[in-house]
């Protein structure tokens, strides 16, 4: 995009790379354009306050406390799905695949095309690689054994989803990129040409994936990567829309009304990729509980248990108090009570939701125990590592 390119200063040198770049010139004449953008900032479709609730001395303390600590981090090595490269080169029977990497990174194979949702390959999600959230599981593949790509799709700019190492590899290899507004800045930046890059606001599509319709929608976050934080770039969810499947991927969002608005417009949904993780009572507008991805599913849905909820944004980064493994007990529990379709594979291990995925809580094995032992859920699902039941999964 010409123009684009931030001024250079004095400062520009003192400036880690990871930081990126602030939109200007054209880009910038857009995003002032958007619908989206008031008083000098992107606003949510629902307010938001994206700083911590309640008092600061009574969050750390929760934060820092020894006992809870230990339970934010899994106790043994995360089994980790021995995906191979043959596995992902053989095409999906069922038209559609979904593999997750870990987090919100998510292979999606639909109607024969390969889609990189938010790909996080950096050891760290942070602009330091000394400090910062470590993985807690190695990846699943190495990035160069994923394959080409058609596209790659990022939520927003937050490091624990826009990864400098990994965006670089992949503009070497000349991926194409489809962005929310303004990311764009940072891809150039980065090295990424301008001609490998389109940037969307919300409710806008593009069709840069022969066959596939790409419509980025509204989510419930904030954005920024350097001291700033100027919130010049936008967040955002996404749909795809092939010839036979549609999928969903929510990127970071609380929970609002939205949802069922895009249920109504681009759905229903074979999968739907919902963030379940790093939540708190300290940041409830900004991030979603279990119980709240699910009622987005169902929304996303029609109000209807259809199609499959993959949970995402959990189990790879420590990123929030509450303990590493109950994003997925929580969401397991809620799809009990909603009688939804929940899948919860391991990192790295590939599904065709049109076959169904055997039910495996993975996580008890390696997770610090609870004091009164898991909880009975009654359902398949949730003690699918005892019985060997499946877990139905339907369309």
């Amino acid at each position: 995009m010409t123009g684009s390119r931030p001024h250079s200063s004095p400062l520009d040198s003192l400036r880690p790379a990871a930081f990126g770049a602030d939109p200007s010139g054209e880009r910038m004449a857009r995003i002032r354009r958007s619908p989206h953008f008031a008083d000098g900032r992107f606003v949510n479709p629902v307010a938001a306050d994206r700083t911590p609730s309640g008092s600061m001395l009574k969050f750390l303390p929760t934060y820092f406390r020894k006992d809870e600590r230990v339970r934010r981090a899994p106790a043994g090595p995360v089994p980790v799905h021995p995906t191979t490269i043959a596995d992902l080169a053989d095409p999906a029977a069922s038209g559609l695949r979904i593999t997750w990497m870990g987090h919100s990174s998510v292979l999606a194979e639909i109607d024969g095309r390969r889609l990189l949702f938010d790909p996080v390959w950096g050891e760290r999600c942070s602009p330091f690689d000394f400090a910062g959230p470590k993985r807690l599981h190695p990846v699943p593949v190495p990035l160069a054994e994923v394959g080409p790509v058609d596209a790659v799709i990022i939520s927003h700019d937050h490091y624990d989803h826009l990864d400098l190492p990994t965006v670089k590899a992949l503009a070497r290899a000349g991926t194409r990129f489809v962005v929310p507004l303004g990311v764009g800045a940072h891809l150039e930046h980065w090295g990424v040409r301008a001609d490998r890059v389109t940037e969307l606001d919300w409710h806008e599509s593009t069709q840069v994936v022969e066959g596939l319709t790409l419509t980025a929608t509204p989510a419930r976050h904030f954005c920024g990567r350097g001291l700033r934080n100027t919130q010049h770039t936008l967040w955002a969810s996404w749909v795809v829309t092939g010839p036979e499947h549609r999928i969903f991927h929510s990127g970071d969002t609380g929970y609002f009304p939205g949802f069922a608005e895009i249920g109504a417009q681009y759905g229903p949904f074979d999968v739907t990729m919902v963030q379940i993780g790093a939540y708190s009572e300290f940041w409830p507008d900004i991030h979603m509980t279990p119980e709240e991805g699910m009622r987005a599913h169902l929304d996303l849905q029609g109000g209807a248990p259809r199609g499959i909820m993959l949970p995402i944004h959990w189990g790879t980064f420590n990123l929030a108090p509450h303990p590493w493994e109950e994003p997925a007990e929580g969401t397991l529990a809620a799809a009990h009570r909603a009688g939804a379709a929940v899948a919860t594979p391991r990192p790295g291990q590939p599904f065709e939701p049109a076959a169904g995925l055997r039910a495996d809580p993975w996580w008890r094995a390696v997770a610090v125990r609870p004091a009164g032992g898991w909880a009975d859920i009654g359902d398949d699902a949730a003690s699918g590592a005892e019985d060997d039941a499946e877990v139905i999964l339907q369309a």
